[in-house]
């Protein structure tokens, strides 16, 4: 029950303040230890397909093990001394975790920047929450880099977060936010990371499923809510197309 709270506080919290610059963020920290631990299997596993297969499954037991476990047994002290305080850190991890008004706030430059024809500064407004190279996008590109980082990261920063949250408190958010993270920085198919990433890559699929099928039901109701053509989106969703 005090984990429901902190995830409604924690959810109120960040819509309040966001991610405020110049304060350590956990999920840095994640992708330090995914860095530091991803450098130490590669030296342990043997440097063939299997051994870097199985390099990148113990990148992801151990990184998970202790992204969950350290705000498992904070929280558990927290709460075990004063129940109060217990609340208190956990609003504030769920806050960490989640990434509705930085999403809004960094989607919104984009938009504004577009609206006022300033092409250059959309370019860099979309390149500070893409990955890819934006300096030759024209506007339909701009627009189009921003709608799908968005529809990306309202599932990844904010649905799902949301969804491990409620099952299992900050303890589960941070396993989500440490499989999300893992995905991000291994999961790609060109060397060296092809076959270090598959087990992550594969098991951010699996911890996706459901919230990315969620998000997605959520988005075209929404568009059809407003008015918007989404039947292709809904034949799309159902499996029609």
């Amino acid at each position: 029950m005090w984990s429901l709270y902190a995830l409604i506080l924690g959810f109120c919290l960040d819509l309040l303040i966001g991610d405020p610059h110049g304060i350590p963020h956990p999920v840095v920290y994640i992708g330090k230890l995914i860095d530091v631990t991803e450098k130490g299997m590669r030296k342990m596993f043997p440097k063939t397909v299997r051994g870097e297969n199985f390099a990148g499954a113990a990148v992801w037991l151990i990184v998970v093990t202790v992204s969950a476990g350290i705000p498992l047994l904070v929280l558990h002290l927290a709460y075990g001394a004063n129940c109060w305080l217990g609340l208190l850190l956990e609003t504030i991890l769920c806050a960490q975790i989640l990434a509705t008004k930085s999403l809004r706030t960094e989607s919104m430059k984009v938009y504004q920047a577009l609206q006022t024809g300033d092409l250059s500064k959309a370019r860099y407004a979309v390149s500070m929450i893409v990955g890819r190279d934006t300096q030759y996008l024209d506007e339909a590109g701009v627009t189009r880099a921003a709608v799908e980082t968005v529809a990306e990261n309202t599932s990844d920063g904010i649905l799902a977060p949301m969804l491990f949250l409620a099952i299992g408190g900050a303890p589960l958010g941070f396993f989500y936010k440490a499989v999300n993270t893992m995905d991000s920085m291994l999961g790609y198919v060109e060397m060296p990371y092809k076959n270090v990433g598959l087990v992550p890559a594969k098991m951010d699929d699996v911890f996706n499923y459901i919230p990315a099928r969620i998000s997605a039901f959520l988005m075209l109701a929404a568009g059809g809510l407003l008015g918007m053509d989404v039947k292709n989106g809904w034949l799309s969703f159902q499996g029609e197309r």
